[in-house]
């Protein structure tokens, strides 16, 4: 079924630009994603036009989903279309700019949908800047199989979101993480895949063996996930698309192995190794199986996660006697501590970007989900509650999701999103209990 699904998804192709003119591609429409951004930029979106009756329905959808990605953001907010005072009947109609500036709209997408007879859809869209009186970019078309709506949605709210803010977007993806039933002395656990806003979940694992700590690969393609299956807590991993999985290697009885994660160019796996009551980092080559030791302590070493150029290696380690972030080589050798402040640091993840490493913090009998530079500079922390951890970084560097976990007896875990800013707090909509999200690059 995961096999099927993603395939018919991986047929969307980006085809031919429209005619439109490219002038306005660097206009002046532009929202700079700093702390200073507070008043979303309003946007209109007008029900995308269906060129048939065929397509009405998806075209809806479509729209729906458009606006719930760039409203999810933050930075922008949809004006009600109970006030537009223009109608969009045809694609190809001259934009009537007075009247989306009587209503302050400052972008305005405009788009059609095509059902065709063999299963497939065409999806054109175009993006206005409203006080310039000009497209913004030029205008696009997709096609694919009517089952592939919501990626085609998710396409072009990343190209709105790419064309106003300058960076890439992030809705084009998708998150694994581990779904949870029953209660909390019993649950019961599995690995599943779902798109980054919680549509579409499947189930990759039952509920036989606890499972833990999903990892996508850089392309996508294999997730890397800690299971009991075989008793003991050790690595394995998992082709996505024929849900096929293998230990990561054989390893002596009663040794664990944990916390993996894969190199940037796919071809390595850093991950904890415990043998002899003693936890240390290693690296594993997918293609020849040789394994070498990067750390070498007494104390446990552990949440491994490469720089974006693979040169070096952020872990959490407790060698001065508290939990604490170092950052070394990718060869290992003496590592650096980089995170200062008071209380324990640990689960750190190297932004895509290479600008600043997220963390787990403990502190006050509060946990907390932060970022810091890559030496430790400007720490600055984004949540806080009973039980915050795990976060994972979308593709572009510029927002974070996470497991927050409620007190008490029937304390439930749940997966919530938040920018590097600390804005926009939001709880990701999932089926059930879930927990250790870790999100892909983008499907492209």
């Amino acid at each position: 079924m995961v096999f099927r699904v993603l395939k018919t998804l991986v047929a969307v192709a980006l085809l031919a630009a429209l005619p439109l003119s490219a002038s306005a591609q660097n206009g002046p429409l532009r929202l700079e994603i700093t702390e200073g951004v507070i008043e979303p930029l309003p946007f209109a979106l007008p029900q995308f036009i269906a060129e048939n009756g065929a397509a009405g329905d998806v075209a809806a959808d479509i729209t729906r989903v458009i606006a719930a990605d760039l409203r999810g953001t933050g930075l922008f907010r949809q004006i009600p279309p109970d006030a537009y005072i223009s109608t969009v009947t045809n694609f190809a109609s001259p934009v009537q700019y007075a009247d989306w500036q009587a209503i302050n709209a400052q972008a305005l997408i405009t788009g059609s949908v095509e059902a065709r007879g063999d299963g497939t859809i065409v999806v054109r869209f175009r993006l206005f800047d409203v006080f310039s009186q000009a497209p913004l970019g030029e205008g696009l078309q997709f096609s694919g199989s009517v089952e592939s709506w919501r990626r085609m949605a998710h396409t072009v709210a990343d190209q709105v979101y790419e064309r106003i803010t300058g960076e890439t977007g992030y809705f084009d993806t998708r998150v694994v993480f581990i779904h949870e039933e029953g209660p909390k002395n019993a649950r019961l656990k599995r690995l599943a895949i779902m798109d980054y806003d919680g549509a579409n979940v499947q189930f990759l694992t039952d509920s036989r063996s606890l499972v833990l700590a999903p990892r996508f690969s850089p392309q996508g393609d294999r997730i890397l996930y800690t299971s009991y299956e075989g008793g003991t807590p050790q690595v394995y991993i998992m082709d996505v698309a024929t849900v096929t999985r293998r230990p990561l290697e054989a390893i002596p009885a009663g040794n664990m192995t944990f916390s993996p994660r894969f190199s940037p160019d796919g071809t390595q796996v850093v991950f904890s190794l415990e043998q002899g009551g003693n936890t240390d980092i290693y690296m594993l080559d997918l293609a020849t199986g040789t394994r070498r030791q990067l750390t070498n302590a007494p104390s446990i070493e552990t949440a491994p996660s490469f720089s974006p150029d693979g040169s070096r290696i952020v872990f959490e380690s407790d060698r001065s006697g508290t939990q604490q972030i170092y950052v070394m080589s990718a060869n290992g050798g003496e590592a650096t501590r980089i995170s200062q402040g008071s209380g324990r640091y640990g689960t750190p993840v190297w932004s895509p970007r290479g600008d600043y490493i997220a963390f787990t913090k403990q502190e006050g009998g509060r946990f907390h989900i932060g970022v810091m530079r890559i030496d430790g500079a400007e720490e600055r922390l984004l949540t806080a509650s009973f039980l915050d951890e795990g976060p994972t970084w979308a593709p572009n560097g510029r927002v974070i999701m996470f497991t927050r976990e409620t007190a008490g007896a029937n304390g439930a875990p749940a997966v919530y999103s938040v920018d590097i800013s600390g804005r926009n707090l939001q709880r990701v909509a999932t089926p059930g209990m879930a927990s250790d999200p870790a999100w892909s690059p983008l499907l492209r």
